[in-house]
């Protein structure tokens, strides 16, 4: 049977108050990012931004979620193309985490709601070559992980964000969430995922952006590569 999710609250704020935030902290079920619990939570080179700023590559994207599919392919064992319901019928998580802009801003205490990566892993029959991910997204936009990166517990294909489904400028209706990296590496609108057996560059990384993008070490451009 399909556990069926807590709600923590209604509306449409894009904000947690500090009841909501100790109530979901106390709820085993609630998958917490590790960095949520440092004692001290913004990053170097960021500040606090309780809003949430909406920047992308090009216009958003208005994408009707009855005509959303994900392709999962590369080094598996047999493609898979999910249609929206589908997807959501796959079994569902909640995760707490923090946002890193690589522009500076972090948005704290956040509640995503969606499918877990994990789930992708047990879904398709991943080959033992594959060690990274490109992830695809609306008009040809890619980002690259590790698999190390892309199956970490926290990281999740996101429906819903603070009890509300996704809009169009936040990356819905199915936007990846990595908490522990900046967050270009969390692509709006995703398409697909490509195992791949070498890392390629996504959009971003292509354009000067670091390839791994660590928020707690500034990973923030290319040419900082250089000097690790």
């Amino acid at each position: 049977m399909k556990k069926v999710l807590k709600q923590f609250f209604k509306g449409d704020s894009h904000s947690l108050d500090d009841e909501t935030v100790q109530t979901i902290l106390r709820d085993k079920d609630v998958i917490v990012s590790p960095d949520t619990q440092r004692e001290i939570r913004i990053p170097p080179g960021q500040h606090e931004d309780n809003s949430w700023p909406v920047l992308h590559a090009g216009q958003v994207a208005k994408i009707v979620p009855e005509k959303w599919e994900l392709e999962i392919g590369g080094l598996v064992d047999e493609e898979v193309k999910l249609n929206y319901q589908e997807f959501m019928d796959l079994p569902r998580v909640q995760v707490f985490s923090d946002i890193h802009c690589v522009t500076s801003w972090s948005k704290l205490n956040n509640l995503w709601e969606g499918v877990s990566t994990s789930t992708i892993k047990e879904l398709v029959g991943i080959r033992p070559e594959a060690k990274y991910v490109l992830v695809h997204a609306h008009k040809n936009f890619t980002t690259n992980l590790s698999l190390e990166d892309f199956f970490a517990p926290d990281v999740l294909l996101a429906t819903h964000h603070n009890g509300n489904a996704l809009s169009s400028p936040h990356g819905g209706p199915v936007r990846l969430v990595v908490p522990r990296l900046y967050f270009w590496k969390s692509a709006k609108w995703v398409t697909g995922l490509e195992f791949l057996a070498e890392d390629k560059r996504g959009f971003w990384e292509s354009a000067g952006y670091h390839n791994h993008g660590d928020p707690w070490k500034e990973e923030r451009y290319s040419w900082q590569e250089n000097l690790e």
